[in-house]
């Protein structure tokens, strides 16, 4: 359904004003991380495809209260836009996607009249201009960050690739890490809304660092492998 040709925008002009938000809770997307999902619910299958047709882009947010059962759940109000870059369907009619984040964004609002199974927004990118920007290495503390990712692997018995780790770019390991570890839904929030890189870096080191005093270990499997 997708050749995976398609080319990451230049500036947040590029992105489209109104998109599709997918909630989902504990679900991070970051700038230039690449999310896999399994599009299954009718709604959402219906905004896949209507995606795949236009813009490609789909914007991942989590909901509030994670537990409440009705249908229309509130949101945040900060999430990240990411731009389809594979798609296949599978014999049982669901669609295998991979999302790359492009840039969070704000909801602007939300439309109500939007006439679509699936929600809409108005996505305000005023303020994260800077997520579409390369990552300049070396702003925050690479060494301190892998030491609390080895104490965490150690403790909790938890493959990793180190060669892989070791020789990826800052923005990829950051990113990759924070989306990937079992952080609360809250954590990972705070992880998606922190003001630049180097405080996104340093948050995720501070959270591996106390999941080292968590008796109760790790919430799902493996950090990265």
């Amino acid at each position: 359904m997708s050749d995976g040709g398609e080319s990451a925008p230049g500036s947040v002009a590029e992105l489209s004003g109104v998109i599709p938000i997918f909630p989902l809770t504990g679900v991070l997307l970051l700038p230039r991380g690449l999310l896999p999902l399994n599009i299954f619910e009718p709604r959402y299958l219906a905004m896949t495809r209507d995606a795949i047709k236009g813009a490609k882009l789909i914007g991942m947010i989590q909901p509030t209260e994670p537990e409440a059962c009705h249908k229309r759940q509130d949101v945040y109000r900060i999430g990240c836009v990411g731009q389809i870059v594979s798609a296949a369907e599978t014999d049982d009619g669901r669609i295998l996607i991979t999302l790359r984040g492009l840039c969070r964004f704000g909801i602007a609002r939300e439309l109500e009249d939007a006439g679509t199974l699936y929600r809409q927004v108005q996505a305000d990118y005023d303020a994260f201009a800077a997520d579409l920007a390369a990552v300049t290495p070396g702003q925050y503390d690479r060494v301190r960050l892998l030491n609390a990712l080895r104490g965490y692997c150690e403790r909790h018995n938890l493959p990793a690739d180190w060669d892989s780790i070791d020789a990826a770019p800052d923005d990829l390991l950051v990113h990759s890490l924070a989306m990937v570890c079992p952080f609360t839904p809250g954590e990972k929030q705070a992880l998606l809304e922190a003001p630049d890189f180097p405080a996104r870096a340093t948050m995720l080191t501070t959270l591996l660092e106390m999941a080292l005093l968590d008796p109760v270990g790790p919430r799902r499997g493996p950090v990265l492998n």
